[in-house]
C-alpha cells in the first residue's frame, strides 16, 4: 500500500527502509522520524517503507502527529513469529520483544526455549521473513520512481539484508544506518547462539559493512569497531534532541531522581541503590525529601534489588508514558538518571534520551562502563556527571552535592555547545552526505 501525499519541492528522492515508525513508541522510532521531518528543508524528499501490520512492543500514538504531511509512506505486510509464540506464552513473548530478558539463572524452561529459537532459527532476527517480499516489491518501485539512494536502518538488522539484496540487483547508492551494533551488542550473549549461528551473524554483518556504499553509526566507539571490518566510509551522526512544545512545568517539590526509559535486568546498578539507602539511613532530611521516579518498563530483577535495599517506599513506578509525558518528567525532576549496562559491549550505546536530558536544564547522573561515549558527551557539554559501577564514594558525594543544592534552591545544569545535537543540525549533516 502506498500513501501518496503532497510533496514539497525537492531535488532528490531517498527511500528509507525502517521497521519502527509511529505509532511505535520507544527510542527506535525517534531517529528517522526526525530525519524525515527535516530532510525536505535541504531539498531531499524522503519516501518511507514500513511494515503494514507490525508487532510493536510499545505503542505511542502521540507520535503520529509528528509525521510530516509531505512524506510518502509505503506499507507492505510482514509476518512475525512473536504472534505465534504469543499463543504459548503471551507474557514472556511480550517481555522478550521489549528487550527485557531475565538473568540466565532465573529463566524458566519456556523462556530458554523461546530465546534459543529466536537466536538460532531467526537470523539475523525475527523480521527476516520481510526480506524476500520487500526486495521483490522495492526493486520495481525504485526503478519506477527513479530513486538512486536507499537507506536501511537497524536493528532489526534484517532490514540491512533488504538493502544488501537490492544493492546486488540495482545500480543504486546504499546507506546502512546502525542505531546499535550488530554482533557485539550485549543481548547477543543471552540468545544462546550456537557456533553456527554466531558465524552466520558475523558473515552477514561483514557482507553489509563491505557492500554498503556508506555506513552511518551513532557513536565513535561503533565507528572504531567497524573500521576494523570494512574500508567503506563511516560517518558518526548521533541521535539528538528536537524542539518540543511541552510547557516548562514547576520543579518537583521533593528531591526526585528520575529514570526515563526501560530498566532491563542487567541495567541494575546495586551501587546506586546502596548509595541511596545509605543516604536515607544517615540523613533524616534526605529520607524525608527523596523520591525515585521510574518512568518506563522495569524488570522484576531491578525492582527486587531495589526492595532488598529498603527503597520500595521511596519508589514511584510510573510505567510507560507517551513521549510528551516523558519530556514533562525530564523537565520537572530534580536530577535525571541515565543507567547503562556495566559491560565493554555497551561503551558505544548512547541512549536517545541523553540528548533530551541535556536540554532539560536538569543535572544528569550517569552510570556505565569505563570508556563510554556518554562520559565524553557529558563532559564536553557540562550537563552531568559520569560514574563507573565501583565508584561508590564519588557517586555518593555527587548525589549529596545535588541534594544540598536542592535544599538551597540552586540545583540546575548549565549546558554548553548543545546546538550541534539538535535534530535539524544533525539532519543537515546527513543531507550533506546524501
Amino acid at each position: 500500500m502506498v500513501l501518496n501525499v503532497k510533496q514539497t519541492s525537492v531535488h532528490k528522492k531517498v527511500l528509507i527502509v525502517t521497521y519502527y515508525w509511529p505509532p511505535a513508541g520507544g527510542p527506535g522510532v525517534q531517529r528517522w522520524l526526525k530525519f524525515v521531518k527535516y530532510l525536505p528543508d535541504y531539498g531531499i524528499g524522503p519516501i518511507v517503507y514500513i511494515p503494514e501490520n507490525p508487532n510493536y512492543p510499545i505503542i505511542d500514538s502521540s507520535l503520529i502527529s509528528e509525521v510530516p504531511d509531505s512524506v510518502t509512506i509505503i506499507k507492505k505486510p510482514i509476518s512475525e513469529p512473536y504472534k505465534l509464540a504469543g499463543l504459548f506464552s503471551k507474557k514472556k513473548t511480550k517481555t522478550i520483544s521489549k528487550g527485557i530478558i531475565t538473568n540466565d539463572n532465573k529463566q524458566s524452561s519456556l523462556e530458554k526455549i523461546l530465546l534459543f529459537i529466536r537466536g538460532n532459527f531467526f537470523i539475523p532476527d525475527a523480521r527476516k521473513s520481510w526480506i524476500k517480499p520487500s526486495v521483490a516489491f522495492l526493486k520495481d518501485y525504485i526503478q519506477t520512481e527513479r530513486i538512486d539512494t536507499v537507506i536501511t536502518t537497524g536493528p532489526p538488522h534484517s532490514l540491512h539484508l533488504i538493502g544488501l539484496q537490492l544493492k546486488q540487483k540495482l545500480q543504486m547508492n546504499w546507506f546502512a544506518d546502525f542505531r546499535d551494533p550488530w554482533t557485539t551488542i550485549g543481548y547477543h550473549k543471552q540468545l544462546k547462539l550456537t557456533k553456527r549461528a554466531k558465524n552466520k551473524h558475523k558473515q552477514l554483518e561483514t557482507d553489509v559493512l563491505r557492500q554498503a556504499d556508506h555506513i552511518l553509526v551513532t557513536s565513535q566507539v561503533t565507528k572504531d569497531e567497524f573500521m576494523a571490518k570494512t574500508n567503506k566510509p563511516i560517518s558518526v551522526i548521533t541521535n539528538g534532541y528536537d524542539v518540543n512544545h511541552v510547557a516548562k512545568p514547576e520543579l518537583d517539590s521533593q528531591f526526585t531522581l528520575a529514570h526515563i526509559g526501560s530498566l532491563l535486568s542487567k541495567r541494575n546498578p546495586e551501587i546506586l541503590w546502596q548509595v541511596l539507602s545509605d543516604l536515607i539511613a544517615e540523613n533524616p532530611g534526605f529520607a524525608s525529601d527523596f523520591k525515585l521516579n521510574l518512568v518506563g518498563f522495569v524488570s522484576e530483577d531491578v525492582l527486587k534489588l531495589i526492595d532488598s535495599h529498603g527503597l520500595s517506599n521511596y519508589v514511584n513506578k510510573v510505567g510507560y508514558v507517551s513521549h510528551e509525558e516523558a519530556v514533562m518528567f525530564q523537565k520537572k525532576s530534580q536530577v535525571l538518571l541515565l543507567i547503562e549496562i556495566d559491560s565493554p559491549d555497551t561503551r558505544c550505546i548512547i541512549p536517545g534520551k541523553l540528548f533530551e536530558y541535556m536540554i532539560s536544564e536538569r543535572p544528569i547522573v550517569a552510570l556505565g562502563p569505563n570508556g563510554s561515549d556518554i562520559e565524553t558527551i557529558l563532559r564536553e557539554t557540562n550537563t552531568g556527571s559520569y560514574f563507573i559501577y565501583n565508584d561508590y564514594v564519588a557517586l555518593k558525594k555527587q548525589i549529596e552535592l545535588h541534594y544540598n543544592s536542592f535544599k538551597n534552591g540552586s540545583l540546575h545544569a548549565n549546558g554548553i555547545g548543545l546546538q550541534k545535537y539538535s535534530r535539524k543540525a544533525l539532519t543537515k549533516s546527513l543531507a550533506e552526505l546524501l
